[in-house]
């Protein structure tokens, strides 16, 4: 897989208009919110000179992104794996499947994450437990954690189950609760089918909620559901948190951690994560790691994910004995 440009997306959306046409560019126009046609009108006006390699790797990088979204609206995101497996590699493959997933997410209630979390809460809380699980799949997690947080508890337990167990809703069913809305949102949005929802949406509201909360739903999510409660803790602290963590807390996991799976683990990684990971090492240690990455050949994705996912369990390990902390993403976590 070609390595992406060094461009922020805003202009390899402009790079890209520039690049297909004033006529093909009307066209793309006709598709945009008056906010989005704005935003990216200002950013063509304010570009400057692109490199041509620059403009060269965003062209790719969008064929490749346009070709997956092919494969998905084909045979679904299974499908679209096992042939960008074989073009790229599974660890590739993989990447671009989770950026295509997030790109093809519906803008449908997009209207409600510029509303209070308060308001919405007294606007939904005598709404369906389902109905209430659709609409915080939706918002961000941050919003969503208040929300459910909010709650009376024996629905918050309702509602934190039917989001987890969530993965396709049909427009049909999106649009007859946005109509639901109507009354008090006059900012209705066509929708497409949509993963929404889900263990891994699950996990990051969690994150976000007070640990009270935390712990209280997945207690009893675990009375009725310990393989749906263990998958959603499993991924409520993912590698790529590794960047939230402090430099003592990086430095102690890895006094942990088998060096071996560190290894592999980063070969999957993205920059950020390993440059954090390098930084809290000595130079030595990092210059043998990326030695040793360069004698990884064929390495299947599932290995790198095992390896991960080792690495996260101790790190939730060294949380739970209180020797490190991982914050919550809640702006009152710490007392000045």
């Amino acid at each position: 897989m070609i390595a992406e440009a060094r461009l922020d997306a805003k202009k390899k959306a402009a790079a890209i208009i520039i690049d297909i046409g004033i006529e093909n560019a009307a066209k793309v126009y006709k598709y945009l919110r008056q906010e989005e046609i704005e935003q990216l009108t200002m950013e063509i006006a304010n570009l400057q000179k692109l490199e041509s390699e620059d403009v060269e790797d965003t062209l790719n990088e969008f064929y490749e992104l346009c070709l997956a979204q092919k494969y998905i609206t084909e045979g679904g995101i299974d499908y679209a794996r096992s042939i960008l497996d074989k073009v790229m590699g599974a660890v590739e493959a993989a990447n671009l499947i989770e950026k295509v997933s997030q790109s093809l997410k519906s803008r449908a209630f997009d209207f409600l994450k510029k509303t209070d979390p308060k308001h919405l809460l007294s606007f939904i809380q005598s709404e369906h437990p389902q109905t209430i699980a659709l609409i915080l799949s939706y918002v961000k997690p941050e919003q969503a954690s208040l929300i459910l947080t909010g709650l009376p508890r024996e629905i918050q337990i309702d509602v934190a189950e039917r989001i987890a167990n969530m993965d396709r809703t049909s427009p049909e069913v999106i649009r007859e609760v946005e109509r639901t809305l109507e009354n008090k949102f006059s900012s209705l949005v066509n929708v497409d089918l949509a993963e929404i929802g889900g263990v891994k949406y699950m996990a990051e509201l969690l994150n976000a909620v007070d640990r009270s909360t935390e712990k209280y739903l997945l207690e009893e999510m675990n009375k009725k559901d310990p393989k749906l409660s263990e998958e959603i803790r499993r991924r409520m602290f993912v590698f790529e948190d590794i960047v939230t963590l402090d430099s003592i807390a990086i430095q102690r996991f890895l006094r942990e951690i088998d060096t071996k799976d560190l290894v592999v683990a980063l070969k999957g990684s993205n920059e950020e994560v390993s440059q954090v990971v390098y930084s809290n090492m000595s130079k030595r240690m990092s210059e043998t790691i990326q030695e040793e990455q360069q004698y990884l050949r064929g390495i299947r994705l599932r290995d790198v994910e095992e390896a991960q996912q080792r690495i996260v369990g101790i790190i939730r390990k060294l949380e739970e004995a209180g020797e490190i902390f991982i914050s919550r993403g809640r702006k009152d976590e710490f007392i000045v």
